[in-house]
């Protein structure tokens, strides 16, 4: 199985990135797992133009580091979005790389050129908040259920942690900690 991890965080080894890796360490146990962790913020990625060329070909006519990414997620069968919340929604790096995927969108939605149809592809939402917010994670949901159907991969779900904002306060909670081991393992399973 090919597994892709996106890290939106301008931020290493962050909370984000911790909670992403306790749940994907579930997954590494099994031998048959391909699995690449793609950080953002040391890609070179413009922001979408909305020149309207990938309506013609399903191809962004922008030529930088997203050409790789686009491969590496067609390919994945399981991705993991993964950001801390930036004024109630993914961060820039997150946003700009999901906007340039209109050229999916377009694929998919107006050339209507099926791809991986009926395939067992999953994608889910990994998020850390500073805040207590009811609402808060609301913008970042919606927004990733849209990118995973744009990429034809179904919303396995989302793991969503409050109250973490200095670097490596996740470690200190345990009763997180465990909740991410306890997602790994339910995708290992197969009932997320």
């Amino acid at each position: 199985m090919n597994i892709l991890v996106i890290l939106g965080s301008p931020r290493r080894n962050g909370n984000s990135e911790t909670l992403a890796r306790t749940v994907v360490q579930e997954l590494e146990q099994q031998q048959t797992n391909s699995i690449e962790y793609i950080h953002l913020n040391k890609l070179q990625i413009r922001p979408c133009q909305s020149c309207g060329g990938c309506e013609k070909t399903s191809v962004c006519v922008i030529r930088d580091d997203m050409d790789a990414l686009y491969e590496k997620v067609d390919a994945a069968d399981r991705l993991f979005l993964v950001t801390p919340i930036y004024f109630y929604g993914p961060t820039a790096q997150c946003k700009t790389f999901i906007d340039r995927f209109q050229a999916r969108w377009s694929r998919k939605y107006l050339l209507a050129k099926p791809f991986r149809q009926g395939e067992d592809r999953k994608g889910y939402l990994l998020a850390t908040a500073a805040t207590k917010g009811e609402k808060v994670f609301d913008a970042s949901l919606l927004i990733a259920k849209c990118f995973f159907d744009a990429v034809n991969m179904a919303f396995g779900g989302s793991l969503l942690v409050r109250s973490v904002d200095k670097a490596g306060v996740i470690q200190n909670r345990p009763e997180e900690m465990a909740r991410a081991v306890a997602f790994g393992h339910d995708i290992v399973e197969g009932r997320v």
